[in-house]
């Protein structure tokens, strides 16, 4: 335990001091949510490496948000930098959309708030769509048929069709009921999101290549409904 948040801590300072020197133009949050054994993970790598974004793993958001102390860390850090208005956003989430109670949400939406803030980043996973606004992000849900992400699971892990298939179920119950208890929403509703692509008959690198042409378009001008 005492490893792991050493290395969070890492993670968060490391990430601090390239913002510091970061003279970027702003760009919109990509956020990225994965059907599990879709390849979704690997697109977001991809793009990230591609656009030269920050990659905000879900594992590395979920680690912390658990943690009071470095959420807060971060939250101060940043506000230094004077990236402010986050405290006033968090409240307008808190007190008008969100029902979900627990300091978990209250330290994940801080997190995710503080990134989107910034801008420049790519985020996986943790519901970060449902918490940034629509016109700072673009919303981006990669699936596939389940006996498709049942044969990638298989082979990346060795395992048989049916664990394969247990793995992915487990994982998609958890998912599905994180959302819908944080944030009143179902993460498979396609209206969740601004693309979503499927990758069955879809090469990886050219589901990388629609989403960056996306992010793209957005930069063009104002984005309509």
């Amino acid at each position: 335990m005492a490893a792991s948040k050493q290395r969070i801590e890492k993670l968060i300072a490391e990430q601090v001091d390239k913002w510091k020197t970061q003279t970027k133009a702003h760009v919109p949050v990509i956020t990225v949510s994965t059907e599990p054994g879709s390849g979704g993970r690997i697109v977001a790598r991809r793009v990230a490496e591609r656009l030269d974004l920050d990659l905000f793993d879900r594992d590395i958001i979920k680690s912390v948000a658990e943690s009071a102390h470095l959420s807060d860390k971060v939250i101060q850090t940043i506000e230094k930098e004077r990236l402010s208005g986050i405290q006033d956003f968090i409240s307008v989430l808190l007190d008008d959309k969100y029902l979900y109670p627990g300091i978990y949400l209250q330290h994940l939406i801080k997190v995710v708030s503080v990134i989107a803030k910034h801008g420049h980043a790519l985020i996986v996973g943790r519901g970060a769509n449902f918490i940034i606004p629509p016109e700072e992000r673009l919303a981006v849900r990669i699936v596939a048929p389940l006996s498709h992400r049942m044969g990638n699971v298989a082979q990346a892990y060795g395992v048989s069709d049916e664990e394969a298939r247990q793995r992915i179920r487990n994982r998609e119950k958890r998912r599905a009921s994180f959302v819908r208890n944080a944030f009143k929403a179902d993460v498979t509703e396609t209206g969740n999101y601004d693309l979503v692509i499927s990758t069955e008959h879809i090469d990886l690198n050219a589901a990388v290549g629609a989403i960056v042409g996306c992010l793209v378009g957005t930069q063009d001008g104002p984005r309509t409904g």
